[in-house]
Order: structure tokens, then sequence, then C-alpha cells
């Protein structure tokens, strides 16, 4: 029998309204009780879809990271590349081979074998278009492995992959959701719609995926890592934040991701643990540098010193944050330029600025969503920085989305669309967010996300550099160049960095939260 079917049978007969496909999106009565061995997590919102190579948000990495592995992963705690579904691996001297060793006895969670050939198929379908199963795409983060030119099968536990020139965060972007290895057979199988039958090697295998209601995953009893203290893990979406926390403080979920500043004062008590940890976060406002008001460097520097930030963070964030200085995250220590200052809020320097532009008046539409991965609280962030601008002689406009809508209306970029958008990234290295974000060979009519069209050779030139040097005191110098750069250039309004939080009933043991931002749960427990 089914993990479901005695689910359901036990949690009727304790009464209690939900189930892992019983699952109600009501608030429960406050003496709701969720199940033992199944984790009830609150996630920020509905996946887009459950194929790792489809997707670019953390809130669908939180699920990808307990059905799938990479070669290789993040250590515990870090972000430090170590083995996973490659037990080893050679890198050749001058940097552009890469043979790893594959381990041996792994399946695929339909019973297929994970081996070479599986490892081929994986990077080959992302990277050959005129691979027969390109078609099940889209790869949003394709660039993450742009530099490999060939992956080879040298047998059936070997694998070699080479690049065009030594590409210095390879093994991380391994270790990123993007990089996750899904079953060739699964992908022949279900095709287009792989995305809704995910299937891999991880601790959790899918189990049920209802529309708006709730990802299960159950666990993998055979699993190459031991087998989860957990029965099952459910993700219900819940996308307003006052309801997750509802639901929270009600019993009718056992953890919650992206706790909202204003609500983190009701869970410092028993029966409730706080988790906190720094990662690389950025939250910025992406301005169309290619037409309208912020076509025009000053316009953009104007909005830059409007906002004032110190006060988003200490008011609205109620200090879970800190100001943003420039595009680098600070905990990339070793790559983060700490020479620079944030803008100081200056309003008068503002409305010199826009002044000089001959912009005052200018009328501008600002994209804001209702809530996303790493947004913390958008919708107030967004009216207060509407009130910001309003103040130094601008007109906005607010348009507020879905998540998911919201993500379909900015990543195609904002040209004929809207002025501004707000954006969080929370990434693995110093080259993601820039190499993707902000390069002119990554304007999204060519597969980026430099969605407001912003381009500076000097910054393409530095991180082209950045990217191919193998000693990291240089790239550190090309990364700390480049933010320099860019703060001048004012692409974005850098706003905030952010310490993320989750928290736990307690019920909940052995969780803890990671730099990377993913939810690992193959070792918690749910008494």
């Amino acid at each position: 029998m089914s993990l479901l079917s005695l689910s359901r049978r036990g949690l009727l007969a304790a009464g209690t309204a939900l189930g892992l496909g019983l699952l109600a999106l009501s608030p429960p009565p406050a003496t709701a009780q969720t199940p033992p061995g199944v984790l009830i997590v609150g996630q920020i919102a509905e996946p887009k879809a459950l194929d790792p190579a489809a997707v670019t948000a953390v809130n669908d990495f939180r699920i990808l990271m307990n059905v799938y592995d990479g070669l290789v992963r993040y250590k515990d705690g870090t972000l430090e590349v170590e083995p996973a579904l490659a037990t080893s691996w050679e890198i050749s001297e001058d940097g552009t081979e890469y043979t790893f060793t594959l381990r041996e006895g792994v399946t695929f969670h339909d019973g297929s074998a994970f081996d070479a050939e599986a490892v081929k198929f994986n990077f080959d379908r992302m990277l050959d278009e005129s691979h027969p199963y390109h078609d099940t795409g889209p790869f949003p983060l394709a660039f993450f492995f742009s530099a490999v030119q060939e992956v080879e099968v040298v047998d059936p536990l070997t694998v070699k992959f080479t690049l065009d020139a030594p590409y210095a965060p390879f093994l991380s972007n391994l270790a990123y959701p993007t990089g996750l290895i899904v079953s060739p057979a699964a992908v022949a199988e279900h095709g287009a719609e792989f995305g809704r039958n995910p299937s891999g090697t991880g601790a959790f295998t899918f189990a049920e995926w209802r529309a708006n209601e709730a990802v299960v995953i159950e666990a993998n009893p055979d699993y190459w890592d031991g087998a989860p203290e957990l029965q099952a893990v459910v993700f219900r979406p819940i996308t307003d934040a006052n309801t997750r926390t509802a639901e929270m403080l009600a019993g009718g979920i056992d953890l919650m991701v992206e706790v909202p500043p204003v609500a983190l004062s009701q869970f410092q008590d028993a029966p409730y643990t706080v988790h906190e940890q720094a990662g690389p976060h950025v939250w910025f406002l992406i301005l169309n540098a290619k037409e309208g008001p912020f076509a025009d460097v000053r316009v953009r520097q104007a909005a830059n010193y409007a906002i004032n930030k110190s006060a988003i963070v200490n008011d609205v964030l109620e200090g879970t944050a800190e100001v943003a200085a420039g595009p680098t995250p600070p905990a990339f220590a070793w790559a983060y330029n700490e020479a620079l200052e944030p803008y100081p809020y200056d309003p008068d320097k503002a409305r010199a600025l826009i002044a000089e532009a001959g912009a005052e008046g200018a009328e501008l539409t600002f994209y804001v969503t209702e809530g996303g991965s790493g947004m913390l609280d958008p919708v107030a962030m967004g009216t207060a920085m509407q009130a910001d601008l309003e103040a130094v002689g601008f007109d906005v406009s607010i348009e507020t989305y879905e998540w998911n809508t919201f993500l379909g209306n900015v990543n195609p970029g904002l040209e004929g669309k809207a002025d501004m958008a707000q954006m969080a990234w929370m990434t693995n290295d110093p080259d993601t967010l820039p190499y993707l974000a902000l390069r002119t060979e990554a304007w999204p009519d060519q597969g980026g996300f430099n969605s407001g069209y912003y381009s500076n050779p000097e910054v393409d030139a530095l991180l082209e550099q950045a990217r191919v040097a193998t000693d990291q005191d240089e790239r550190a110098r090309l990364y700390k160049e480049m933010q320099e750069i860019v703060q001048e250039d004012a692409p974005w309004v850098f706003v905030a960095n952010w310490k993320q939080n989750a928290v736990t009933s307690d019920r909940v043991e052995g969780f803890s939260l990671q730099p990377s931002f993913f939810l690992l749960l193959d070792d918690v427990v749910k008494n």
C-alpha cells in the first residue's frame, strides 16, 4: 500500500483535516496537528516546474534539491563543493578538461540506471539545439555551462567534460540546481511534460502535484546516501505572507520559509525556533536603461539617491537586512569590494540630477510582485519606493503581479512595458548574477536576464576575464573593478542584502538553513 493511502487513513483516524492527498488550503483550527513523519512546508509560491533545467527560482529549487542529485553538491553549511553522484574528479593542467568517476549502483526513481550516458544526455539536452529532447526546455540557465564544448562517455562510470577555455565557476555551477541530473528515460516518456513528472536519484521521490495546493514527495528508501528520516514532505504554496504566518501559528505547517520581518517577533518563544543564515543575496530594482527616463545615467543615479534604503531596511524589513552597495553580495567576502559605499539617501541630489537630465515629472511604470524567492516584503517595499520617487518629482504607477506571472513579464525584458521592476537573486558564485544579468550579451533576446538592457563594454570584458582566471586573487580584482563601474552606471537601484530566515515548530528536529538558500531535508526528523 502506498504512503499516500496509509497517511490518509491515519490522518482521518486522528480526526484532522490534513493529508498528503487531502490537503486543505483554508487555515486549520488552532488545535490542528500535522502527522508525525510528514513535514508540511509553507512555500512562498506555486512552483513553475520540477525540471531543474527549466526553472530559475529558489522557490522551485527548494523542492528540486530533495528529488535530484548532481555530480557534486555543496558541503553542509558551506558553498564548498564535495562529491555526490561523482565520487571523485580530475582537472587537466590547463583547466579545460574535467573527468568524473561516477558512483556505482545508483538508479533513478523510475528504476533506470544512472551512468555516464545519463550524464551526457542531461548536458546535451540542455546545450545542443539538435538534441532530440532539447524541445523539452526551455533552459534559462544554460549560460552556467556555456563553456562546455563536449561531454564524452569514457566508460559507463567515467564521463569527461571538455571546456572551450578555463572556467573558474564550473564545479560550483555543477552543484547548483541547473546541474542536477534527471532521468533520460523519464524525459523520453513524458517529453515536455517531464516538469510535472520528475524522476531523479535524490533522497525523496515525486508522489503528487496538485496545482496551487501541494507538491508531495516521499522518502526514497534506497537512497545511496541513506534513507531520509521523514516519510514525506508536503510543499504548500501560500503566497500571502500573512496567511503563511497564520498557518504556522495555527499548526497547519511545520516549516515556514522567508518569514515576514514584521512577523518574526511572534516566533521568538516556544513552541517555535527561528533559524537565520547569511548567504549571497541582493535585492534590487531593474531600471530600463534602453528607453524612457532611465536611459540617462543621471536619472538612474537619481533613483538611487531618492530611495531611502536605510528606512526600508530598518522599518519595513525590521533590521533583517543591510543596505546594498552594489551588485555583488558581501557574503562573497573574497570578491566583494568593501571600498564601495551605498548611495546615500539624498533627495536634493536626486532632484538636481533629474533637473539636469530634464526628466522632471517623468511617468514611471513600476512592476511589483506579491511575493517570490528572496523578495522579502515586496509590496510594502514597493509602496515605500513609490513614495520616495514621487517625492523627488516622478509620477510612479505600480502594477502588481503574482510571482510566476511577474517573472513572465520581467524576464523577457522591460522594453515597451515598464521602466523599473523589483528583483532578487541568491547566487552560488560572484560570476553568476553579473554574468547573467549585466552583460550586453545577456539581453533577453539573447537568452539572458539583463531585463533592463544595461550595456558597458568594460563590464563585459571584466566579466569574461574573471570567469577564465584560474587565480582567485585575480578573479577578485576583476570583480571588484566591475562593481565600481556598475555602481557608477547604476543600472539598478541597489537596495538590500538579506539574512535569510525560517521558522520551525518544536516537533521538527535536525533542520538548518544553508548559505545556498536551498532546503536540504534528508536529515530532518518530524515527531
